[in-house]
């Protein structure tokens, strides 16, 4: 088999990284894949650029401020610049030779400037197998990433709360109705990353006649694994004597991964006792600034944007515990990598997240949006009495559901089912 992976990056958000860690796990169980990307950030040979030449990457920039641009007119507030994708911008890929030559053309992410929604119809006038892996819930809506308590799409979207100009027949109306004209066309395989997605795509007026699978994303264990971890303190600077409450995303400041819960949270501990002070230190990694931290009750150590890989599988294995309240999230990468490491993780009862931590087995999942109970599960955490025993069952946890050899077994399985 002969497997395309494409995606917008090969390392730029967690479609990619979880696209690049599944071409990993199929190639070594078997399956011949390779990846196609508009942006190449490394340098793996089975990773292809649409091209290479400067200029087309002035012009995928272009593409990107275009779309941007393009919504900038119709955003409700600057907030949700990145929330909502129109997919009216993009380039032709159909008649890469990659593309033509796949058996199975597999879809992960492509907003933002490198595919639309015509350069996707092109791609499957192509009559080749598609598989089209969900990482959010864009693909079932009339434009947003997620919808919070909108539930539109399961009818005709429209009247959207990310339009300032909204109503019946607004932009989010129109693009489901773009995409319904598509999917109506042609037979795609769907495959969300959680059970939760796979719930709310079937409910949705999209893809509801679809058969729609269930296959989380892979990590690599050889990699993402438990170490000891005073030597890994030392080496960053960091308090041996402590017990580290961990939070990292991309973009700290980004509402949807919650960080004010954690702020609020900690703000509630150290009302409790002032003993927390003395034994509680918080280590964040990603995009962030000073003034959004310093409101902070305890000491923190920013340790900023993490670019290697090895760097980061440190930095969770020096946390008692990890904290990542998002308020909406499919299969978060940064839990996953965490549980592979050893490390509990505190998050709320929302979107994928409960299928990945088992409460109070190897984490403690806090009722949504309650700092309180976010605090409890902090505490939970930090004062058990056999962490170790959790630290275990957060590996076994990865080893039994997000193993590469049981995640390249599924699809594996899928590829045979669609190849003519």
């Amino acid at each position: 088999m002969n497997i395309l992976l494409i995606n917008k990056s090969d390392k730029t958000g967690g479609a990619a990284v979880a696209c690049k860690r599944l071409k990993d796990a199929l190639n070594k169980n078997g399956i011949t894949a390779k990846m196609l990307v508009m942006e190449k950030l490394t340098s793996e040979k089975d990773i292809y650029q649409t091209s290479n030449k400067k200029i087309s990457k002035y012009y995928y920039f272009l593409l990107f401020v275009a779309e941007r641009i393009f919504f900038a007119f119709y955003e409700v507030s600057k907030k949700v610049r990145f929330a909502f994708s129109p997919a009216n911008t993009g380039i032709n890929i159909s008649k890469n030779k990659l593309v033509k030559n796949a058996d199975v053309i597999h879809i992960h992410w492509f907003n933002q400037g490198f595919l639309s929604i015509n350069n996707l119809k092109q791609i499957l006038d192509l009559n080749i197998p598609v598989v089209l892996t969900l990482h959010d819930m864009w693909a079932f809506t009339g434009g947003c990433h997620y919808s919070s308590d909108c539930l539109s799409y399961k009818n005709t979207c429209g009247n959207c709360k990310f339009l300032k100009k909204n109503g019946d027949n607004d932009l989010s109306h129109k693009i489901l109705q773009k995409k319904l004209k598509l999917y109506s066309k042609h037979n795609i395989s769907i495959v969300t990353c959680s059970k939760w997605l796979k719930e709310k795509a079937q409910e949705s007026t999209l893809l509801n006649k679809f058969k729609i699978i269930n296959i989380p994303n892979p990590i690599n264990q050889e990699i993402y694994l438990k170490k000891e971890n005073d030597d890994l303190k030392r080496k960053l600077n960091l308090p041996l004597n402590k017990k580290l409450i961990l939070f990292g995303s991309a973009n700290i400041m980004d509402e949807r991964k919650g960080f004010h819960y954690l702020k609020e949270a900690l703000l509630d501990l150290n009302s409790d006792s002032a003993n927390y002070k003395n034994e509680i230190e918080l280590v964040v990694f990603g995009k962030s600034n000073s003034e959004y931290l310093n409101s902070i009750p305890f000491i923190y150590h920013d340790l900023g944007i993490i670019k290697d890989e090895n760097t980061i599988v440190d930095i969770y294995n020096i946390a008692d515990l990890f904290v990542l309240p998002s308020l909406e999230d499919n299969l978060p990468n940064t839990i996953m990598e965490s549980l592979a490491c050893g490390t509990p993780v505190v998050a709320f009862n929302t979107g994928g997240i409960p299928e990945m931590i088992n409460h109070r087995q190897n984490g403690y999942i806090a009722e949504y949006k309650s700092i309180t109970d976010l605090k409890e599960g902090i505490k939970y955490l930090i004062s058990h009495k056999n962490i170790e025993v959790l630290s275990k069952k957060a590996i076994i946890k990865v080893n039994e559901e997000y193993n590469e050899k049981i995640v390249a077994r599924q699809y594996s399985s899928l590829y045979k089912s669609i190849i003519k």
